[in-house]
């Protein structure tokens, strides 16, 4: 499902073009804090740090943390 019109969808692609390297890196990284923070209030409160450290690579990595935490 897609419920972004194509202007938009150009008007967005133009703008992350029109950014230098450097900002793009930093808007990544200021996403991914984003959903991060998500993950964590998302938790129970209580768990222990590897629980987080385990959850947390689940939710982003899917059934590669298996082999993480194997």
């Amino acid at each position: 499902m897609n419920d972004t019109s194509r202007e938009f969808e150009m008007m967005v692609a133009r703008r992350y073009a029109g950014t230098l390297p450097a900002e793009r890196v930093r808007m990544a990284a200021e996403m991914f804090d984003a959903a991060r923070a998500l993950a964590l209030a998302s938790f129970p409160a209580g768990l222990a740090p590897d629980e987080v450290r385990r959850r947390l690579c689940e939710r982003f990595y899917g059934e590669l943390a298996e082999k993480a935490f194997t």
